[in-house]
């Protein structure tokens, strides 16, 4: 775990700015947060905390994509969620972790010295509203969850996956629906049917089968282009207006 060299970088020019935890604060709001601020950097595959530790910081992933897991007592794992830039990681007033949270990619996060925070955040409605907001998101993602891996074919797990991160990667980069949208997979294949409750067959097989259909365009197994946002929501089985993500 190293720290990142970011100190010239201002809250004003941060890529997750309109997203995060710090998205409604005022000027001497964000001037306060700077001061309890510091980045942090992990690779690929590394443990940022375990399920039960204790943790002493919370903060926002600014880029690559974690992954929450369980463990059961017969050591059995379930990925649980994902985390994306601009989502909040640790619960002010929790002492521990509820779950692992494990690096997928290389990833950056903003954080913030706990305590310091929630103080910060008792006398700032700005930041504590924000966070309302982004747990209630967290919420209604959870159940919207539950229908995809409860009810939906093996195709339309593999095709609302893809539109959430396309989706999600739209709104951080200020894309519209005008055109194509392009984004790397952060998942393998092996992480896809862990998440999605599949075999990593039966992904190979799907994916394979939406790219012949012309539904997504492949470069590699994680290069992907979704020509048409509405029509991989209709194969998700979801509405095909090609809303995004606020």
């Amino acid at each position: 775990m190293t720290l990142v060299s970011q100190a010239s970088e201002s809250c004003a020019d941060c890529p997750i700015r309109h997203r995060a935890v710090c998205a409604r604060c005022e000027p001497e709001e964000l001037d306060e947060l700077d001061g309890i601020k510091y980045y942090r950097s992990f690779e690929a595959g590394q443990t940022i905390i375990w399920s039960g530790d204790m943790m002493n910081f919370v903060g926002s992933v600014v880029s690559g994509v974690a992954t929450l897991t369980q463990t059961m007592e017969d050591g059995r794992t379930q990925m649980v969620g994902l985390l994306l830039p601009s989502d909040f990681v640790g619960r002010p007033g929790r002492e521990g972790a509820a779950y692992n949270v494990v690096a997928t990619t290389d990833l950056v996060m903003c954080c913030f010295r706990k305590k310091p925070f929630e103080e910060l955040m008792a006398r700032t409605p700005h930041i504590a509203v924000r966070l309302l907001e982004m747990t209630l998101d967290e919420l209604d993602a959870a159940r919207e969850w539950m229908l995809v891996l409860g009810r939906k074919t093996a195709r339309e797990k593999i095709a609302s996956l893809l539109s959430i991160i396309a989706r999600r990667d739209a709104s951080l980069t200020s894309r519209g629906q005008g055109g194509p949208m392009v984004f790397d997979l952060p998942l393998t294949r092996e992480a896809m049917a862990d998440y999605l409750g599949l075999t990593l067959e039966t992904v190979s097989r799907q994916m394979s089968a939406l790219k012949k259909d012309g539904v997504i365009h492949l470069e590699g197994k994680r290069h992907v282009t979704v020509p048409d946002i509405g029509r991989l929501m209709e194969e998700a089985g979801d509405d095909s207006d090609g809303g995004f993500l606020v």
